[in-house]
């Protein structure tokens, strides 16, 4: 156990020597093992976007059994997925890699202003398959956001007594944001904090821009001068947010981009800001296996690498 792993840790005093082994499990795993540092391999999109759009750019990644193979050759930290693909393989891939399992999902055939999320996996379907975690999203700015965090807390408080670590996908979104809005630096922040009050032990956040949506919120960065200007600013702030960086923030890969370079700026600023990691799913499971592995090696560099506080 590295001294960095012990101080991440104790970030959670309130959890069971069982919740803490398997956030530990994440940690100590992979190319990133005992950095404090995190490279997870999410799959959720076929149920969120559908087979084609997700995994005919690469035909292989149809297979389930494809993403525990990426995941494990790449020396990702986890994997993550739906309850469907986890059972498809976890029992041929069992102790190879660490398991999250996605417990609600949504699906692209309606078009919402305020999406939802339907309970498609359980705390004792995340026991069986041996996972170290459960994932979560939730959607603040939705009209469903409070029914969602209720239903959050009640699936942490369970995984925990059971000894999983809880994942929050924290996405703003729906009617009360305008599409800007949901990646503005005040609603990335307070999506941030609010995975935190409920409890995440993981929080997973898009990338803000520098945009802010909210005029109240506009005037406290304005008279206090919240550094903002920069990515690698943006990141520190929302690691702030997070309880002053005392709770692991890890942040989208986003859709598939063909500049790779752009995608690795991403992670250098992400890195500079103090960000604990990406999780990274169509940037890597829709290319060619062999580039995905190259690619994700050159992220896993840049995170193990010491931060450039010059950058911020």
């Amino acid at each position: 156990m590295t001294p960095r792993v012990r101080e991440i840790l104790s970030w959670y005093g309130a959890d069971s020597a069982g919740t803490l082994t398997n956030l530990a499990r994440l940690l100590n795993h992979g190319r990133l093992a005992g950095t404090g540092k995190l490279v997870i391999l999410p799959v959720d999109q076929g149920f969120e976007h559908g087979p084609a759009r997700s995994f005919a750019p690469n035909p292989p990644a149809y297979n389930p059994h494809y993403h525990f193979e990426l995941a494990i050759e790449a020396g990702c930290n986890a994997y993550a997925a739906p309850l469907g693909f986890l059972e498809a393989g976890a029992r041929d891939f069992a102790g190879e890699i660490p398991l999250i399992l996605k417990c609600n999902d949504n699906d692209a055939l309606l078009d919402e202003k305020d999406p939802d999320q339907a309970l498609t996996a359980s705390v004792g379907d995340a026991h069986r398959l041996g996972c170290c975690a459960i994932g979560f999203t939730i959607y603040p700015g939705s009209s469903h956001q409070l029914e969602m965090f209720g239903q959050i807390r009640a699936y942490a408080e369970e995984a925990k007594r059971c000894g999983l670590a809880v994942v929050i996908w924290s996405y703003p979104r729906g009617s009360a944001l305008s599409k800007q809005g949901e990646t503005a630096i005040d609603v990335v922040g307070y999506a941030a904090q609010i995975a935190a009050q409920l409890g995440a032990h993981i929080i997973k956040v898009k990338l803000p821009t520098a945009y802010i949506e909210q005029e109240a919120a506009r005037k406290v960065y304005d008279q206090r001068q919240i550094p903002i200007a920069t990515p690698a600013e943006r990141v520190r702030h929302v690691i702030d947010c997070a309880f002053a960086g005392r709770r692991i923030v890890v942040f989208s890969g986003g859709p598939t981009v063909s500049d790779e370079d752009k995608l690795l700026d991403e992670v250098r600023a992400i890195h500079a800001g103090g960000g604990f990691g990406s999780i990274i799913g169509r940037n890597s499971f829709q290319r060619p296996k062999k580039d995905a592995v190259r690619m994700l090696g050159a992220i896993m560099d840049i995170y193990a690498a010491e931060p450039d506080r010059a950058r911020l």
